[in-house]
C-alpha cells in the first residue's frame, strides 16, 4: 500500500491513513475506533488510538490491538518521524469529536468548552444535548430550564459528563 503525506495536512492524513489501516483490525478484535490523534507534545510525536466496545475496553484490549497493528502500521509507514504508538480507551468522560459520537450522546450529560466566551463571559457549560446538526448544537443547560444553541465553529471541545452533581 502507497501513500503520500501532504505536508499541509500531514496530521490528517496520518490520521485517515491510519483509521483505514485500524478499523478492519479493530473490527476483527470486537472492537471499534472511537477516535485517532496524531499530535506532537513538547518534543515528542504520538499516535493516539482510541479503541472503544460496548462492554467497555480493558488494558488486555488496548494490548491486543496494539500487538494487532503494530506490525501493519510498520508496512504502511504513514509517519516520517519517531512517534509513540498509544492504543487507550477514551475513557467515561470521553470527548466527542465526531457526529457518531453526537448521535450516540443524545440525552446524555455533556460538558461544552467554548473558544470564545458568551456575553456574560462563560467558557464552559454543562447540560444535556438535545440535538445537533452541521452548524450547531442544543443544549439543556444543566443550571436552568433554558436551551441554548451553539455554534460548533466555537466549540473548542465536547466530553461525556459522567459525574453526578
Amino acid at each position: 500500500m502507497n501513500f503520500v503525506l501532504n505536508k499541509k495536512n500531514h496530521g490528517n492524513s496520518v490520521v485517515n491513513a491510519v483509521w483505514e489501516l485500524a478499523a478492519p483490525i479493530a473490527n476483527n478484535l470486537g472492537l471499534e475506533i472511537w477516535d485517532i490523534k496524531f499530535l506532537k507534545e513538547g518534543v515528542n510525536y504520538y499516535l493516539r488510538i482510541f479503541i472503544d466496545s460496548e462492554n467497555g475496553i480493558t488494558i488486555d484490549d488496548c494490548e491486543k490491538m496494539s500487538r494487532a497493528i503494530d506490525k501493519p502500521l510498520d508496512e504502511l509507514d504513514p509517519i516520517s518521524q519517531n512517534y509513540c504508538l498509544e492504543v487507550c480507551s477514551p475513557g467515561i468522560n470521553r470527548e466527542l469529536t465526531r457526529d457518531e459520537h453526537l448521535k450516540k450522546s443524545i440525552g446524555q450529560k455533556i460538558i461544552v468548552r467554548l473558544i470564545r466566551p458568551l456575553n456574560d463571559g462563560t467558557k464552559q457549560l454543562n447540560g444535556v444535548l438535545m440535538s445537533f446538526n452541521k452548524d450547531d448544537l442544543i443544549v439543556s443547560l444543566s443550571d436552568s430550564s433554558k436551551n441554548l444553541c451553539l455554534s460548533r465553529k466555537n466549540i473548542a471541545f465536547i466530553k461525556l459528563d459522567d459525574f453526578e452533581n
